[in-house]
């Protein structure tokens, strides 16, 4: 398992960002790294589920994969759609839930940068900013999502690679996805500092057992599961 010095070396570079869309950071420098490593043949069907700027479907689709995105937010849509233009690459962007806009579709493989973080808000946010990263009260709302439909999203031996904080509970991510009939394991770790929304939780995530008061380094993990 690799703890891995975040660059940005694996990302499209010059991407835009609408107002509003979740602009590439440490959680996404990481899953570039960790998909970098992944085998893709020609031709390749991936999906990146949440897509924001676009940053790793473009990735893919520059080696060559057939890439759909998939994102709840009109803007992300419209921001990945744009960078994929300017880009000069082919990319399926489509709006809407996961579980919905792609049902019956497999794929080779499956990659998100989920929304994760816990938020004292009961549910998920309709509108604004947020989305990109308000989770539920244990920041597993999308993350749980994503597990129990990962195994009709693989094809066989199809890959699916998924990070969130260690803060949502990494084991929990294996467990679920072992129970859904998958290979599961952590394959990369790094840690961050703590950005202006976990700055601004303190309190609530100290008084809900998340934190403590001395934290500052918020864990980043990549988990890599695979059909059977």
């Amino acid at each position: 398992m690799a703890s891995t010095a975040l660059t940005a070396g694996t990302l499209p570079t010059g991407l835009i960002a609408l107002p509003g869309v979740y602009q590439p950071q440490g959680d996404t420098r990481l899953m570039a790294e960790a998909l970098a490593q992944e085998t893709l043949a020609p031709g390749a069907r991936v999906l990146e589920i949440g897509t924001g700027t676009g940053a790793l479907a473009l990735q893919a689709a520059r080696r060559g994969a057939r890439v759909t995105a998939v994102d709840v937010s009109r803007r992300a849509v419209v921001t990945a759609r744009l960078n994929a233009f300017r880009q000069r690459l082919p990319l399926r962007v489509v709006h809407g839930d996961f579980a919905s806009t792609v049902a019956g579709t497999r794929f080779d493989l499956v990659v998100s940068n989920p929304p994760y973080v816990p938020a004292p808000g009961e549910g998920l946010p309709a509108r604004g900013p947020e989305r990109a990263w308000d989770a539920g009260r244990d920041g597993r709302a999308v993350i749980d999502r994503i597990c129990r439909h990962a195994p009709a999203l693989l094809r066989p031996g199809g890959v699916l690679l998924v990070v969130h904080s260690g803060m949502c509970g990494t084991q929990e991510t294996l467990d679920r996805m072992t129970a859904a009939g998958l290979t599961a394991e952590v394959t990369a770790r790094a840690l961050v500092p703590w950005g202006p929304v976990l700055r601004s939780r303190r309190a609530w995530l100290e008084q809900q057992g998340l934190a403590n008061e001395a934290e500052e380094l918020e864990e980043l993990v990549v988990i890599r599961a695979q059909s059977r």
